[in-house]
């Protein structure tokens, strides 16, 4: 069981549970569950991770150590410098370089020292911890 979907799928069929039952007993909706087991959710919330760790009877450091997993990919400068001039050309539906869900964008209006307007795009992931920051 190498990743965090396997692990609460299998988990889950061990404790005789389907997926519905999972998301009762987890007090998670089922969209949710069904996300994590086909590996669309890399990366857990953390009242998800404690909710789903106690109705699989495991902790949730095991979940944890399965999630690191997708944060060794490495995002290009190249890309990082694609997805600031997006942003700054107002496109919308930019997909995160990690995971591919969506990116929440939007532009800081900041000033510098002598007045200066200056914009800075900003966008955090929908989905995994993927942040566009300075």
């Amino acid at each position: 069981m190498d990743t965090l979907a396997s692990f609460v799928q299998q988990t889950r069929d061990n404790l005789g549970m389907s997926a519905k039952g999972l998301s009762i007993k987890a007090n998670i909706d089922l969209s949710v569950i069904e996300d994590i087991e086909s590996g669309k959710d890399l990366f857990l919330p953390v009242t998800v991770r404690q909710k789903l760790a106690k109705a699989l009877r495991c902790q949730p450091e095991e979940l944890i150590a399965l999630e690191r997993g997708y944060k060794d990919i490495v995002v290009s400068d190249d890309t990082i410098m694609e997805i600031r001039h997006r942003i700054l050309n107002h496109e919308k539906d930019i997909p995160c370089p990690k995971c591919g869900e969506p990116l929440i964008v939007r532009i800081a209006k900041l000033y510098d020292l002598e007045d200066n307007l200056v914009l800075q795009p900003k966008a955090h992931c929908s989905k995994c911890v993927f942040q566009l920051k300075d």
